[in-house]
């Protein structure tokens, strides 16, 4: 009987962590996402070309950072890109 209890506890355990896990998960994915659309957005926009300056290309290194950074990974290559750095 009290192995069962144990058994159940440590299952809800599991349960609470692994929920927390997947919903840390998809705020990632959401940030992600939302930084690469506004890549997009600036470059659709042409927002550089009223600075005399060419778009942000995106490539594999621009779509790294904004996977792992999101939002302000756009913004910080957006600044990288407007000082130019990049």
């Amino acid at each position: 009987m009290i192995s069962t209890i144990i058994l159940i506890v440590l299952c809800l355990i599991i349960l609470v962590a692994l929920w927390y896990l997947v919903k840390k998960a998809m705020h990632l994915v959401i940030n992600s996402i939302l930084g690469l659309i506004l890549l997009i957005v600036i470059n659709q926009i042409h927002l550089f070309g009223m600075f005399g300056k060419p778009d942000i290309q995106i490539n594999a290194i621009s779509v790294i950072v904004c996977a792992l950074a999101g939002i302000p990974g756009a913004i910080l290559l957006v600044i990288l890109h407007y000082v130019g750095m990049i």
